[in-house]
Formats: structure tokens, C-alpha cells, sequence
């Protein structure tokens, strides 16, 4: 992901015709927020399996 965000840093600076600007902004913004709720589907079921943990390792 590194490389892809340096190489889109680069490509942007070039001065591209509008239509480059808006796909790549469009291609920031759906994987920002693809990011964002994935993590937050991983902290939920992160926290939630040490809850299970927890509940069944009681001994009853």
C-alpha cells in the first residue's frame, strides 16, 4: 500500500486531465472507508471473542 500511495503521490503531481483526479479520488475514498469498516469489524470481533473467552473460562 506504501508503494501504491508514493506512486499515486507522484501521478498526481504530473498535472493530469480532471477525469485522472476524479477516478483516483473516488478509488482514495472508497478504500479509506473500506479500511475504516473493515477495522472496525476487526476491533468488534476482536473484543467480543475475549468476552467469550472470558465468559466460558470460568468455570461455570
Amino acid at each position: 500500500m506504501i508503494f501504491e500511495w508514493v506512486n499515486l503521490g507522484f501521478n498526481l503531481a504530473d498535472g493530469h486531465p480532471t477525469a485522472f483526479y476524479v477516478v483516483h479520488g473516488v478509488l482514495i475514498v472508497v478504500n479509506v472507508v473500506l479500511g475504516v469498516v473493515l477495522g472496525v469489524i476487526g476491533w468488534r470481533a476482536w473484543r467480543g471473542s475475549g468476552e467469550v473467552r472470558g465468559r466460558t473460562g470460568d468455570g461455570g
